[in-house]
């Protein structure tokens, strides 16, 4: 049996959203494997700045990428106008991509400017930057207290924790509410 490359189905989007002008940047695990451990994933998260103009355009580009694929046009643009999410299905793999509708609030559109071009399969993609990944899994955890997000944020911190900008990270922190556990992990010999 052939092993599933997720890079391939994201590079595959990256592409499209690239295609599209449709801003965006990869997080959740899969850029937890560019700042941080590798580490399984089971899905491809990604923070798009979508219209409801972009539907269409969106839907039908995703379909092409496989026939068996799944995609709701309604779950889109209720996504939309919630700023929440919907998926998309990979009908080849059964890789399943979650699209998190960018927020207007100040964290999300810092974060969106802040993204970083990283070379995946000879292609370019956007990332979140390490910086912004730490601080969106610790609001992670505080909403679901799930170890994964710290186990995270700690694999970060290790493997990046040189590079970040901690003036930065620090004061995003406090304005999310989020410093006292961010705090606690700088304090860990990690």
């Amino acid at each position: 049996m052939e092993q599933i490359d997720p890079r391939r189905l994201l590079v595959n989007i990256a592409r499209i959203l690239e295609r599209l002008n449709i801003p965006y940047i990869i997080t959740g695990g899969i850029a937890v494997l560019v700042w941080g451990r590798p580490r399984f994933t089971a899905d491809i998260d990604i923070v798009a700045e979508l219209k409801m103009g972009d539907i269409a355009k969106l839907e039908e580009a995703l379909r092409k990428l496989s026939e068996a694929g799944y995609i709701d046009r309604q779950s889109i643009k209720k996504a939309i106008l919630q700023e929440g999410e919907f998926n998309f299905v990979d009908g080849e793999t059964g890789v399943k991509v979650d699209f998190w509708i960018l927020k207007r609030n100040a964290f999300d559109i810092s974060r969106l400017r802040r993204r970083v071009a990283k070379k995946i399969l000879s292609q370019k993609v956007y990332f979140s930057s390490p910086e912004d990944l730490i601080l969106i899994k610790l609001q992670w955890f505080k909403k679901s207290e799930s170890s994964r997000q710290l186990e995270d944020v700690e694999s970060i911190l290790k493997i990046s924790g040189d590079k970040l900008d901690m003036k930065y990270l620090k004061d995003w922190a406090r304005k999310l509410g989020v410093a006292e556990t961010l705090e606690k992990l700088l304090s860990k010999k990690i």
